[in-house]
């Protein structure tokens, strides 16, 4: 049985999909509503309660045409730079937040997480359920994922070699808490991951795009020094473990297109909308 904010999420989630199908002939708030079988007055509600912002505004955010600007607005500089002149950045959730990358040593994963422990539990989110799953040291491991016994097949094929305990720590917590409207009181999260060094360094790079904002591939390979490999950064940024923490959801393509996402494009423009949303409750 899924709860009220899983509905809730499901209805949005199909009201976003129409508009990013639509964008380009701006529908309409009666358009939008009759497209989920709600009227006018509910959708604006539900969906006002849900992103904090209206239908007519969300749109705005999430619209290539939005995408584009910010990235055409002047070759010669960079997103970030760009980003800190516009004064957008201020109330970034992430920006704020200390998130330090721990690369995992070679014994604690050879053979797949021999002998590591690792701890998981289920979290209903803004987008949807999430499995969180932790080890000693960090997170290790986040996606999105509706039915719960595919999301630990999923985590069990990452770590095929460890020992799973379904059970929720403070890291997971503190994970959850990352969609607090409170920016203040969010605490520190430390993350623990697998990955070669080119993925790691791409991972942090990911993490220096400001909450709302937007970074290309080609930004994040000249970000850490190899402005040519920009597929190979996206081969690492779809590697990426751990959802929405480390925000790859923030890269889209050079044209302005969003692109793919290993979670849903329609959760992508979900998220990027939701971000600006709280940027614009926030400022």
């Amino acid at each position: 049985m899924k709860t009220a904010e899983e509905l809730n999420y499901q209805r949005i989630a199909e009201a976003i999909e129409f508009i990013r199908q639509n964008f380009k002939t701006q529908p309409s708030l009666d358009e939008i509503a009759a497209h989920i079988n709600l009227s006018p007055s509910h959708f604006q509600r539900l969906f006002t309660e849900w992103a904090g912002t209206s239908p007519k505004k969300f749109l705005q955010y999430i619209s290539v045409a939005y995408a584009k600007q910010i990235l055409t607005s002047d070759q010669q500089i960079s997103l970030f730079d760009t980003a800190f002149e516009t004064g957008l950045s201020s109330t970034s959730r992430l920006h704020d937040l200390f998130v330090k990358i721990e690369g995992m040593t070679p014994a604690e994963y050879k053979n797949g997480g021999k002998s590591l422990t690792i701890n998981y539990s289920f979290f209903i989110s803004t987008f949807g359920t999430l499995i969180i799953a932790s080890t000693t040291k960090g997170i290790c491991y986040m996606a999105f994922e509706e039915d719960e016994s595919k999301a630990l097949r999923d985590l069990q094929n990452k770590f095929p070699s460890a020992h799973f305990v379904q059970k929720q720590d403070d890291f997971q917590k503190n994970a959850g808490l990352i969609f607090s409207t409170n920016d203040k009181q969010l605490p520190k999260i430390k993350l623990h991951l697998k990955g070669t060094d080119f993925q790691l360094k791409v991972w942090e790079s990911l993490l220096t795009i400001p909450q709302g904002q937007l970074a290309t591939y080609g930004t994040i390979a000249r970000q850490i020094g190899n402005p040519n490999a920009s597929r190979a950064v996206g081969t690492a940024i779809g590697s990426n473990p751990v959802a929405f923490l480390i925000p790859c959801h923030r890269v889209i393509q050079s044209t302005g297109v969003f692109g793919g996402y290993m979670w849903g494009p329609t959760r992508k423009a979900a998220i990027i909308g939701w971000e600006q949303a709280q940027n614009e409750k926030n400022r």
